[in-house]
């Protein structure tokens, strides 16, 4: 009987799993260079984590169920609940600011559509203990910084940045009893829907048609003056701080990247101020590819002092970033490559075993013959395996002390003495030898 996968849940083979390294390795060693330090966490977490900000009917997006113990726990949608929880437990233990970044996958029973599945991977990169503009700053240019390091450039992407707090100070400037967080998560859904549902959605969290028609021209606006002028001090403290941060990251080189887009809002609750998402440039890939922002609040909701926190989340597997990384042509080749193929033939092991381990030694990727197969069906599986060096230890090249040392990409190939391979040449090749 055959089983088939689940919905939403993809199998990645070497040569799929080898351009998607390849993306992952980008991403955490542009985070690295910024000081962030990597952490693991747990991939099942208590549901009221989830529940007790959202609400019990976040459970219906969630894989939850009850342990063997009775607990009611779920596999983690997201990982900002999580850091808080550690931030709490352990945060007086490290200097401020901590920095930290991990890549794993999350789970949401969602609607499975391009980009979008079950089982996905983000890195995260979070900076917990600053409220100073240039932490946000830092982490669009972190996220910047990943993108160009995958081979993008200004022309493939735009950050699009908004406030929370802008929004919320200009939703109560209005003369109306106003749900702010229904009118946010109104803002955030603007770009999926016609503009008429987009306003009854302003109306229904409170604010009259007209209203909503006013708050969505101001917002159109992107006019940063005239939201002052009508939102007042709680507006002019947010315009501040964005001005603050878009400057900080202009003068960390990312400026180019950034965009004042009002209607970014970002649905999740817990968002305090600065918001960004990053989108294609050239709108072929139609969602968000990821987001970010800051969350003042969540450390202290979950019991810990008043800690500010600002971060972001690249998916960096099974998500809209590949789509990106695709349409722009730099998605990495899908295949696997083989340093060295060590070919034995004969009662060469001893030999080719010292040849090998050599090799290994030196960071190479070596692969040898583990199905006891005739020279012929070795050389075409060190073909199939892409390697570039076939490195030939029979019995009579060893009865010559040399080896034969094969270039696969042209078939050239020359010998080299057995002892003398690899000998003092940290990457040997034809070349070597010839």
């Amino acid at each position: 009987m055959q089983h088939e996968g689940l919905k939403g849940f993809r199998d990645c083979y070497p040569p799929e799993m080898a351009a998607r390294r390849a993306v992952i390795d980008t991403v955490e060693s542009t985070a690295r260079r910024y000081g962030f330090r990597e952490i693991a966490t747990p991939a099942l977490e208590r549901q009221r984590l989830y529940t007790d900000k959202s609400g019990d009917e976040i459970v219906e997006e969630l894989y939850a169920f009850a342990d063997r113990g009775g607990r009611d726990v779920a596999l983690t949608p997201e990982l900002t609940p999580t850091v808080a929880r550690m931030v709490v437990e352990r945060g007086q233990e490290f200097t401020k600011p901590i920095k930290w970044f991990s890549t794993r996958p999350f789970w949401r029973y969602e609607q499975v559509q391009q980009g979008r599945f079950r089982e996905f991977y983000q890195t995260n990169v979070d900076v917990f203990g600053s409220s100073d503009p240039t932490a946000d700053a830092e982490v669009l240019a972190f996220a910047a910084d990943a993108l160009v390091d995958l081979g993008l450039s200004a022309d493939d992407f735009e950050f699009r940045v908004s406030h929370r707090d802008l929004l919320g100070g200009l939703l109560d400037a209005f003369d109306a009893d106003v749900d702010r967080r229904a009118a946010v998560r109104a803002v955030d859904k603007s770009a999926k829907v016609e503009t008429a549902e987009y306003h009854a959605l302003l109306a229904d969290a409170g604010l009259s048609l007209a209203q909503a028609e006013q708050f969505d021209d101001l917002l159109a606006a992107d006019d940063l003056d005239e939201l002052v002028a009508f939102g007042g001090d709680d507006v002019r403290d947010a315009v501040e701080n964005l001005r603050a941060v878009l400057a900080a990251a202009a003068d960390l080189g990312v400026g180019d990247y950034l965009d004042l887009s009002l209607r970014t809002a970002r649905g999740l609750d817990y968002y305090t101020g600065v918001v960004f998402e990053c989108f294609d440039a050239t709108g072929e890939v139609g969602r968000a590819v990821f987001g970010g922002g800051r969350y003042d609040d969540l450390i202290e909701s979950f019991g810990g002092p008043p800690t500010p926190a600002v971060g972001v989340a690249p998916g960096v597997m099974n998500s809209t970033l590949p789509l990106l990384l695709q349409r722009a042509g730099v998605f990495p080749a899908e295949t696997v490559a083989t340093d060295y193929y060590v070919l034995q033939v004969g009662d060469t092991r001893p030999t080719a075993a010292r040849v090998a381990r050599d090799l290994r030694a030196r960071g190479h990727v070596v692969e040898t013959d583990l199905a006891s197969r005739g020279f012929g069906a070795q050389l075409s599986y060190a073909d199939s395996i892409n390697a570039e060096t076939v490195v030939v230890v029979g019995e009579q090249d060893l009865a010559n002390d040399e080896v034969t040392v094969k270039e696969m990409a042209s078939g050239d190939q020359t010998t080299a003495p057995v002892d003398e391979f690899p000998g003092d040449h940290d990457r040997p090749t034809y070349g070597d030898f010839a």
